[in-house]
This record gives C-alpha cells, structure tokens and sequence, in this order.
C-alpha cells in the first residue's frame, strides 16, 4: 500500500495535494446532513488526521455510517485547509475503505480517560492511546541515540549470549533455563538434581548482564557495546524493577575510569538532546499531561558539566547535611535514592558522578584502589546521578591485575572455576578497561516522566505477571 504518514501529512504536504492515509479511528461522528468526520491515528505522531466523508460515497450507508472507535480505514481523497479550529489540514475522501471494524460494546480504548493500572492490563491495545504512543516513539528516539553515539565513536556493536553460565553480579537472583522435568528431575547419588543431563550438560541461566563478555571483545576488539535484553528474578513490587529490561553496556580497553566517565556524561547528553530535538510534540505532552519539569530537566542535564566528587567526599556531605535519614548514611554502606537525590538536586544542583566506592559493596571485578588516607579499601567505581531519580549509570575500571581479581573472586566468594575463560584475559595480555551499564527503561521512565517502569516497556515483566 503506497501510504503517506499522517505525520508527514500534516508538516510535509502543502494542500491542496493527493494523499492516501491509514489508520485506526480515535473518534467519528455522523452528521445528519449526511457526512462523517473520522478523526485518524496511525502512531506516526501524537496528532490525528480529520477525514471528511461525505455521505455520496458508494459504501456510506453500508459500511462509512456505521464505523465506530478502533476500527481502521484506509482514506484517500484531497488534503486541503481545515474549515475547523484546532487543525491546519483535513482530509476530503474521494475513497474510505474500511479493513477492520471494532466491536463499539466490547472495545475498550474508548475514547475517554483510562488509568494507567487499567491500560497494563490492555498491553496488546495501550500503544492506540497518546501516552503509551509517545512513550514507543521515545523509547524509539533514545534506542536510535544510543546506537549513534557509540558508532560515531568507532564502537562495534557486539551481541553477547543470553543464556549463560556465570552470574555477573554474583546475587545469584536468576531465572534456571533447563530441559529437565521439574516434576521428576535426574538425580546424582547425593539426592541432588542431576544437571549433567541436562541440555547444556550444566546448570545455566537468563543473563544478568553482558559485561562480561563484552569485555573479553573489548580485550580483542577496542570499543564495544551490547544492547539486549537481561533478567532478574529479584522479588520486587516496585515502580522501579522489572524481571525483564533492556540493558546498553559499553566496554572499553585502555580505559580508566576518568575516561569511563567523560564517556558515561557524553553519552547521556547526546541521548538526552536527541529526544528534544527529535521527540518535541511528545516531550511537549509528557511535560503537558504527566510531569511538568521533564523538558527543563533534560535540557539542564544536556547543558551542564557533570559534577564529580568521591564517595568519601560524599558521605561527608550527607552526614553534615543536618538532615533525618530514612536510611542512616555513615562510610562503608550503600548510598540510596534520597541520599543520591539530595546531593544532585540540592548540593550540586547538576548530574553528580560519585566514584571510589568501598570494596566491601561492589562486584568482584571492579578494580581495587591504593588504599586511602584511613586505610579503607575502595574500588575504581562510578554512579552518575541525575535529578528525581538517582542512579542512571553504574560502572567501573575492571580489575585487570591478575593476582588482584583471583584473591577478590575467592573473597566474595566466586567459583574460580567458572570464570577461568574471564581471568583468562588478565593471563593474556591483560590491559585497563573499563565500562557501565544504563537500563534502557530506566532512562525511557526518566525522559518522559512517567512514574512506574511498567508503563516504559511494552509487555512488563513482573512477579506473577507474565500473561502476554
């Protein structure tokens, strides 16, 4: 079908022109002097298409008359100025056929106002809505940023596996992939499930994260990246988790982590000016219709020069602040997202990256700094924190010290055993590299400015929910 966008029908055509569009109808309504205005979507843009159809088309009274919301229509006819007010153009049809009608009594994206709790459970429908539209056009707009960036730049875009054997994070909250039957699994002479016979002759698992074979390509290849889905079977109920995202991990050799982060502030302001200069009518009606301060806070970030200060330095900070913790912040625990908060939005005022993170709260493979002032152990780590959400980007220098990774996998507790092929790289021609990780529905959740995670994927992924 040979179709103009709706989109490129209200900004690229001057009427009077030919235009043939298609659709889903978001309203129509019957005139009694014997036309139809059908209001059109198509998810080219937030805005719709009035077609006019006047009622001497042959297939009026029979099929023209009678179409409600949700039905599509493929409209052809002459785009000229609108007599209406709030459109610039409308469509005269010369043609209206209509491909698909929509049940008016049990549809249910009525053109009224829905909860977002109910439109979770219409995940097959909810794109048809503005909100749920725009997110997929931004979510698209950010996807495009990311993989432009690291091109530019000269990074391979590599695809590490889904299903692994190791654990990245070392905590082990996995989803098992196996063949076996659960009902009557093998069992070796100990009692224990057998999963020699299994289909990878091993215990395996959904991937947490890819860094780690992304860093054996590095370790060969420069610059690279991997863009793909991981999971987590973390238990948690809240606007910010998910089993099932979407994860961005760059990974570069002879790389520090000052580099790291000069890349991680580059690469969030390329992303975020992408989606001003790209997404302006659905940035316009996130900021509009669900949080008023998304433009202004990106634009802020996008021109800002990323403040930067030691996880030391930074704790300093919180425990002078005067301030009653949720969370009592002393050295060695873990900044949460009121203690991040505080110092991007009213210490700073600007994106932070905190670095040199205690060893004791960091992964195995983050590389372990001299000893401070105290003699208290830190890592080579990085936080980039941004405003109303804390954490967006996490990374890290890995540890590419041979000696120094085996005594810190044995101390936290790692299986030597399974990571030789990754210390492999550290007896090969080890070299510093470094690289972060930004979830993909995190940064689309701040973007836009919705308040739970689940409305930023299509079908979310949650604890006793995975009904599509």
């Amino acid at each position: 079908m040979n179709r103009t966008l709706i989109r490129d029908a209200l900004t690229n055509l001057r009427p009077p022109a030919e235009a043939t569009v298609a659709g889903w109808v978001r309203t129509v309504r019957h005139s009694k002097g014997g036309f139809s205005f059908i209001t059109l979507n198509d998810g080219s843009c937030l805005a719709t298409l009035q077609v006019v159809a006047d009622g001497k088309l042959p297939n009026y009274a029979e099929e023209i008359a009678h179409l409600t919301t949700g039905s599509s229509v493929v409209a052809r006819g002459a785009l000229v100025a609108s007599q209406g007010k709030g459109q610039a153009v409308e469509l005269q049809a010369s043609e209206v056929r209509v491909l698909g009608r929509a049940d008016a009594d049990s549809y249910p994206i009525q053109p009224k106002h829905h909860t977002l709790e109910f439109l979770r459970t219409q995940a097959h429908l909810r794109p048809r809505t503005n909100t749920f539209g725009a997110v997929a056009r931004v979510r698209n707009a950010v996807c495009a940023a990311i993989h432009e960036f690291f091109q530019r730049r000269g990074f391979l875009y590599i695809h590490t596996p889904i299903i692994t054997a190791s654990d990245c994070e070392g905590a082990g909250q996995l989803f098992r992939v196996t063949t076996l039957d659960v009902s009557a699994p093998p069992r070796g002479p100990d009692g224990a499930v057998d999963f020699a016979q299994d289909f990878f002759a091993r215990s395996t698992y959904l991937t947490v994260s890819g860094q780690l074979e992304a860093e054996t390509c590095a370790c060969a290849l420069g610059n690279v990246y991997t863009f793909g889905p991981t999971f987590r079977a973390e238990n948690s109920n809240t606007p910010r988790h998910l089993a099932e995202f979407w994860m961005v991990e760059p990974e570069m050799a002879f790389c520090d982590l000052a580099g790291d982060a000069d890349t991680a502030e580059a690469f969030l302001k390329h992303v975020f000016r992408a989606v001003l200069d790209r997404c302006a009518e659905d940035m316009k009606f996130f900021n509009d219709r669900i949080d008023n301060t998304v433009l202004d806070t990106l634009a802020h970030i996008a021109d800002s020069e990323f403040q930067r200060v030691t996880y030391s330095e930074a704790v300093t900070l919180l425990e002078k602040a005067g301030r009653q913790w949720e969370f009592p912040m002393h050295w060695g625990r873990d900044l949460q997202t009121e203690h991040e908060r505080f110092l991007t939005e009213e210490t700073f005022r600007k994106p932070t990256i905190i670095t040199d993170y205690p060893a004791s709260i960091k992964p195995f493979y983050m590389r372990v700094n001299e000893p401070d002032a105290q003699g208290r152990r830190t890592v080579a780590a990085m936080d980039v924190l941004v405003p109303k959400i804390g954490e967006i980007i996490g990374g890290s220098q890995r540890e590419e010290r041979l000696d120094v990774l085996e005594a810190r996998m044995a101390e936290t507790h790692m299986k030597a055993e399974d990571y030789r092929w990754y210390a492999d790289l550290r007896r090969y021609g080890t070299v510093p590299h470094a690289g972060f990780g930004l979830g993909l529905e995190r940064c689309v959740q701040f973007v836009t400015g919705m308040a739970n995670i689940r409305d930023v994927i299509p079908y979310p992924r949650t604890p006793r929910s995975a009904e599509y």
